[in-house]
């Protein structure tokens, strides 16, 4: 298909890029004057940046690209397909995990680790297994991005960097990337969040074109004649319900191996996955670094929780829209590619066939942006933990300050090579969310949820369980064929997760608890519940106005109102690209309904710390383990 960008969108798009090196260079002097303010904005930031700069993090190419593929084949149903990440860890986060994070004053996961199980030889490898962790994560988040800005700009920027279809994606790719991580390296958290924000407006601005367009352009007839029955559903029931045949037979192979054709299991199994990951609290990634870098916990909440409301409207307004575009006026050419069909371009040529020139190049603009965004939020994660828990604490712990932010700059730099050169290699995006849903975080799940909740779980129960979880998600790939078990990477999670269970309690059980000091630290700054009797009562006996955490139940009610809460705002905008307006009020209705719920029950008994902590408690955690 021949395609020319228009000088106004080529202008457009430059002037983009320069902006945002611009900003990213000019705030660059503030960054550089201590670690903290490289890795956490001095904790100055607003709140409402941070989540206008986390929901532009999460707006990226890659996952755009895919979730389109998901609206194109399964309709409405395709509101519940991410919850394989799972997307309801935000309201986890809104509701109480934020806050317990905040809280403990660290810098990164991996000093958290040692807020919360101690210096010993225990924490120590749990701190080591922690940084490893994280810093494969960015990792792949890089190969992610990489691959997918590859392929966008390749699609639409008028220029041919090689004949070769594939080093095209991949020059193009490595353009961006040397791009983006230059103001990244330079400005830390602030150019990040900065940048972003400018990012998140571009985006927004476009994603809302989009969905107009698509709104003129297409009628519900259209639709309707192009998909199969159930589509427009957001319903299901044990089966998918969805055939198509006798529309795209290709599709119906792509549904076969995804393995989603018993929908109600798929559903069970994420719901189950999906609460167990949300309850372990974030990856340490650019999540987490958003929350460790607001002012106060409660901002830390706030800043989830805004996060549903600026993100999720204006991206299901694009996809949807890029969707039913596409499949009106592209499922002609899908069907001509038989089986060497590729979803992944339905994007791309939606975008170049219907988006008028200026709004092309302000898209192209914004989702080069997104790409950056994702991208930056990710460099800027691994170096905290490279240089604050590596360089800082084992090798160099006198340095000046610059040194520490100077070896940030050359951290930042070796994990964008070495994930770009894994981005080389990898041959679709779908392999890279297998890995980081099924690999990565399946292992991270049981050690990570046991951390918060149960006392007696101590640092080598905590490494032993990562350790079991990680190589049971790389060897059960391989292991389940060869013992004749065709399950997936969704199906074999029970089975890693029972693995890395067996690790953390054995670890634990066999080895003594962390030191009660420690513990008690531990719970009189983060006040979760659970089963913490034990310490609770240790704590009482030096402060009997010690207040315990009995919210789990409301906070629960409150998840349950918020996950409800997410999936409405979530499935507004398709049903309203779609035009199916009964649909469109009902969900409006849930979401006012639920908004008014969560102001009262959540919103209004939000606190910072616990009535009984005095200012002298207000102390960082990682000082008083120092001075302990």
């Amino acid at each position: 298909m021949d395609f020319a960008l228009h000088p106004i969108d080529i202008g457009i798009i430059v002037l983009y890029i320069l902006l945002t090196i611009g900003i990213g260079f000019y705030i660059s002097k503030k960054a550089s004057s201590s670690i903290e303010n490289y890795f956490l904005g001095g904790n100055e930031i607003k709140w409402q940046f941070l989540g206008l700069s986390n929901a532009s993090g999460m707006f990226d190419i890659s996952g755009t690209m895919w979730m389109v593929t998901l609206l194109f084949i399964y309709g409405l149903k395709s509101v519940w397909i991410p919850w394989l990440w799972p997307v309801f860890n935000q309201i986890f986060m809104m509701v109480f995990l934020s806050i317990w994070l905040r809280r403990s004053g660290v810098m990164t996961g991996a000093e958290w680790i040692r807020f919360r199980f101690g210096d010993g030889l225990g924490s120590r490898l749990s701190h080591i297994v922690v940084v490893l962790f994280a810093v494969l994560v960015v990792i792949a988040n890089v190969a992610f991005g990489f691959l997918g800005i590859g392929k966008f700009a390749a699609a639409f920027l008028p220029f041919q960097l090689s004949p070769d279809a594939y080093w095209n994606e991949m020059y193009w790719a490595i353009i961006f990337t040397v791009l983006t991580t230059g103001y990244v390296i330079k400005g830390g958290m602030y150019s990040v969040v900065f940048t972003e924000v400018l990012q998140y407006v571009i985006m927004t601005i476009a994603s809302i074109a989009v969905g107009v367009i698509a709104m003129q352009q297409i009628s519900p007839e259209m639709l309707a004649a192009v998909v199969p029955d159930g589509w427009g559903q957001i319903g299901f029931s044990w089966n998918l319900d969805l055939n198509w045949n006798n529309l795209i037979p290709e599709v119906q192979n792509k549904i076969s191996e995804d393995g989603y054709e018993i929908f109600g299991l798929f559903f069970s199994l994420v719901l189950f996955k999906g609460i167990l990951q949300s309850m372990a609290g974030p990856a340490p990634t650019y999540d987490m670094q958003r929350v460790l870098s607001t002012a106060t916990p409660k901002d830390a909440a706030k800043m989830s929780g805004f996060v549903n409301v600026v993100l999720l409207f204006p991206r299901y307004m694009l996809i949807a829209g890029l969707t039913i575009l596409a499949l009106v006026y592209f499922s002609d050419d899908l069907r001509g590619m038989g089986p060497d069909v590729d979803f992944e371009q339905i994007l791309p040529f939606t975008l170049r066939e219907f988006i008028p020139t200026g709004l092309l190049g302000l898209l192209i603009a914004g989702l080069l942006a997104a790409f950056m965004s994702t991208f930056a939020a990710a460099v800027n994660a691994a170096p905290a933990y490279l240089v604050n828990d590596i360089y800082k604490r084992y090798i160099n712990p006198d340095a000046p300050e610059k040194t520490y932010v100077n070896m940030s700059y050359l951290a930042s730099a070796g994990v964008v090579v070495v994930g770009c050169v894994f981005g080389l290699f990898l041959d679709s995006l779908d392999s890279i969310i297998n890995w980081l849903v099924s690999g990565l975080y399946g292992g991270y799940t049981a050690a990570n949820l046991l951390k918060w909740y149960w006392w007696r779980f101590n640092a080598y129960g905590y490494f032993w369980g990562m350790v079991a979880g990680i190589l049971a998600a790389l060897i059960l790939p391989t292991a389940l064929p060869a013992l004749g078990l065709d399950l997936d990477a969704l199906q074999a999670f029970p089975i890693n997760l029972a693995l890395s269970l067996l690790g953390c309690i054995v670890g634990s059980l066999a080895t003594p608890p962390d030191p009660l000091p420690v513990l008690k630290r531990f719970y009189f700054r983060t006040r979760p519940w659970g089963f913490w009797g034990p310490v609770v009562a240790a704590c009482r006996a030096e402060r009997p106005e010690l207040v315990e955490n009995r919210a789990a139940g409301r906070d629960m009610v409150n998840v349950a109102v918020g996950i409800v809460w997410q999936t409405a705002i979530t499935a507004s905008p398709i049903f309203m690209v779609v035009k199916n307006w009964p649909w469109l009020i009902g969900s409006l209705v849930i979401v006012t309904i639920t908004t008014l719920i969560l102001k009262v029950n959540w919103y209004d008994k939000l606190e910072d710390y616990p009535a009984d902590i005095t200012a002298e408690d207000y102390r960082p955690a990682y000082v008083e383990e120092h001075h302990a």
